[in-house]
């Protein structure tokens, strides 16, 4: 049985489609005989750039919100480690927000 991760990523909806293709090249979201499968629901990010920070949006010191998708998927355990990789070079940001925990379920 493989092991399945589940992956929550925040990116800016202006960014959102990039992301889900670089990281379901990658194997993100597969299901059955189905690829680069996920769940995408808008919200408002806030963050504040500190001392040193080269933000994509604001700038250092300054509160900024800014619509983004939360991207959900599964990735396969043995994928995680490439699907982040993938992940950080898509992600426009700095430092990305996201977040994979394993899951009950297997295939």
């Amino acid at each position: 049985m493989t092991r399945l991760n589940a992956l929550v990523i925040y990116v800016p909806a202006t960014h959102t489609e990039m992301l889900l293709s670089a990281i379901g090249d990658a194997g993100a979201g597969q299901l059955g005989n189905y690829s680069h499968c996920s769940f995408i629901t808008p919200g408002t990010g806030h963050f504040t750039p500190g001392v040193g920070a080269t933000p994509f949006i604001g700038g250092e010191g300054r509160a900024a919100t800014v619509a983004e998708d939360r991207i959900e998927c599964v990735v396969e355990e043995e994928l995680l480690e490439a699907v982040v990789l993938a992940l950080r070079a898509a992600h426009p940001y700095e430092e990305p927000a996201f977040m994979s925990w394993p899951v009950d379920g297997w295939r």
